[in-house]
């Protein structure tokens, strides 16, 4: 049995091009890198596969000649006679032959005559018009000719080909086998989807992305059992099963922690060719090759794993299918926000896009590898270079898309504040066969009103209240929009004010609680609404914010300051009613304010807005609103103000 190695922080961290090139060498000198053989599937089962040899005609198609129209079929020379003035009349039996579509023709005849043009009695027919010869007629081999080539090698097989295969005579057809990919999770922590979860357990769901993404390559994908931290166990595993499969993927345990052992395991098994890559996410990736086969530890980061195997996996299958990688499109996007990105890494930045004006805008999505949201919502993906400190706000960049330009083209981008209508309007809007989509970012109420300065939004979701006025959004319209023509849309009075646990234990009932020395708070981040209204009524009250444990601490929507308190992280954050009921936490109320939407006028008079406007209209997403709590629908869709820009 052999005896754990010492643990070993990364061997490398080498930039991607360097790492895949190494990897790629080792493949090639392990000869380890070559097509599938092949295997005789049944052509109705060949969907998908691609041919491992060319695919020549057993018989020709047709193989006779065939009656391509109902009708009569004749010899074009007897027929050369035939006028309008001087029809020619044709005998049944000896001159002419009735044939439906399909039929062969009879010897002697080379033409058909459709039956709309003739004139029948019963024993001749009557022709106005001559015919060519050959006309109307499917000569034999008109598709295809016996031994002539229908499909080359290396084909990924559609269902027009399929149609191709079986119609010249064949009923199996050599495709290349499928890689078969073993995905080996491993975390003492890990526990199945759909477990009753205690703290520190995780639900382990990268195997599922992982299998899901393999298999749509034309791999076959085999999920292992979870294994737990403990080096024999997963050694015996890894060894299992290179033995029955081309490539084993190691699912967490790449990094550099006391229970991180793939890469000791590649080395005591085989060649360690790079631990560590000079990307993010995914930084910590091994690549080796064990008995003649690669093997590839991945990062236990959800965003992390699909990023890195899409990168270095995609590439394998592809060439063990004898295919060409597939490249996305790409498409140049402006950035709405500055992206700072570490010097030594290549970044891969995920952007939700849409056309705002005559720009298409790229509003970057959350960062961390464990947010496996930011790839569900995103639209594409940025590359920042190596070497770069980041990008600006306002950069044109290159988009590689994952959704399609007629998607980003029908989308209606909201950048502003965070509220949980928001995503009820989002769905039931995607219920609208081929209606537009929403896409919001949360960036705080202020944040929304610059992204309209600059056109980079076709709305945003405000509530700032003005503290001369005592009034919400218009003081900050006409500061800030001064040259635009807005349509202040009203949405929701909603109730706001303390979030916390069930029992209220601390408790915590006004603001002046938040001074306590046992109270920790959660706040929003600057910018946001919910912050300019505890500013505001902190000033009021002569309440100091230094003296607020947790006053620095930002969430960005009202849900994460309730995850907050639900997971004990803080005994309490400035929210919405709506936040808390979702978590099952208690609320204090303390104050009533509006919150509006706010759309420049060429956009609310648009085609594109009009769907949204509709559902925001209607009784049935009002009543869904008012079923949440803490929320008053009596203004939503009315037009509060509408400013002129002058």
């Amino acid at each position: 049995m052999s005896i754990m190695p010492a643990r070993k922080v990364y061997l490398d961290d080498i930039a991607l091009d360097e790492a895949l090139s190494r990897f790629r060498q080792a493949l090639a000198a392990a000869d380890a890198l070559r097509p599938m053989p092949g295997e005789w599937v049944p052509v109705a089962e060949a969907m998908g596969r691609v041919t491992a040899a060319p695919v020549w005609a057993k018989v020709s198609s047709p193989h006779y000649h065939a009656a391509a129209m109902d009708g009569y079929a004749v010899k074009a020379a007897e027929t050369y006679s035939a006028t309008e003035t001087a029809p020619l009349r044709l005998s049944l039996g000896a001159q002419t032959t009735y044939v439906d579509t399909g039929d062969p023709l009879p010897a002697g005849r080379d033409a058909v005559i459709p039956i709309e043009q003739v004139q029948g009695r019963d024993d001749s027919i009557e022709i106005l018009a001559s015919v060519a010869p050959w006309q109307h007629v499917r000569p034999m081999g008109e598709d295809m000719v016996a031994t002539e080539l229908v499909l080359p090698e290396n084909r990924l097989l559609a269902p027009a080909d399929l149609g191709a295969i079986a119609g010249c005579g064949h009923a199996q057809v050599l495709v290349r086998r499928r890689p078969r990919l073993a995905i080996q999770p491993t975390g003492t922590e890990l526990v199945a989807p759909g477990t009753e979860l205690r703290a520190g357990d995780i639900i382990e769901y990268n195997s599922i992305m992982l299998a899901a993404q393999v298999t749509s390559w034309g791999a076959e994908a085999s999920r292992l059992p979870p294994l737990p931290d403990n080096y024999a166990r997963i050694r015996t595993a890894v060894e299992t099963a290179l033995a029955d499969h081309d490539l084993v993927i190691v699912n967490a345990g790449s990094s550099a922690g006391a229970e991180d052992f793939t890469a000791s395991i590649v080395e005591e098994l085989g060649q360690l060719l790079v631990h560590g890559i000079a990307i993010r996410p995914g930084h910590p990736v091994i690549l080796g090759v064990v008995r003649g086969k690669p093997i590839i530890g991945i990062p236990g980061y959800p965003v992390s794993a699909i990023v890195t195997s899409e990168l270095i996996v995609k590439p394998l299958v592809y060439a063990w299918l004898g295919l060409t990688e597939p490249r996305r499109p790409t498409m140049t996007v402006t950035l709405t926000r500055k992206v700072v990105s570490p010097m030594g890494e290549e970044e891969f930045l995920r952007v939700s896009l849409g056309r705002v004006g005559d720009r298409v805008v790229a509003t970057p999505l959350s960062r961390g590898a464990g947010i496996i949201t930011s790839l569900v919502r995103a639209d594409g993906i940025v590359r920042i270079p190596r070497f770069s400190e980041g990008l600006l706000a306002g950069a044109e960049v290159t988009a590689e898309l994952l959704c399609s330009p007629a998607e980003i083209e029908n989308t209606i981008v909201a950048i502003g504040s965070h509220d949980l209508t928001l995503d009820i309007l989002a769905s039931l809007m995607a219920r609208v066969q081929a209606g537009p989509r929403l896409s919001s970012a949360n960036v705080g109420s202020l944040g929304g009103l610059l992204a309209l300065q600059r056109n980079e939004a076709h709305l945003a979701g405000s509530h700032l209240l003005d503290e001369d006025t005592g009034d919400y959004n218009t003081g900050y319209i006409r500061r800030l929009l001064p040259g635009r023509r807005i349509v202040l849309l009203g949405f929701v009075w909603r109730q706001q004010g303390l979030i916390v646990p069930p029992g209220n234990p601390k408790k915590v009932t006004a603001l002046e609680d938040l001074l306590r020395d046992d109270v920790r708070f959660v706040n929003r981040q600057r910018g946001a609404g919910t912050r300019v209204l505890l500013d505001f009524e902190l000033k009021r009250r002569r309440l100091d914010p230094a003296r607020v444990r947790g006053y620095e601490r930002q969430e960005f929507t009202h849900l994460a300051v309730a995850a907050a308190v639900a997971s004990g992280a803080a005994d309490c954050g400035l929210g919405i009613l709506a936040a808390a009921r979702a978590l099952n936490l208690d609320f204090v109320p303390l104050f009533r304010e509006r919150y509006d939407l706010v759309i420049p006028k060429e956009y609310y008079e648009g085609d594109l807005l009009r769907p949204l406007l509709e559902v925001t209209r209607s009784t049935g997403f009002q009543a869904q609103v008012a079923g949440l709590g803490g929320y008053d629908t009596s203004q939503m869709g009315e037009v509060l103000v509408r400013f002129s820009g002058s």
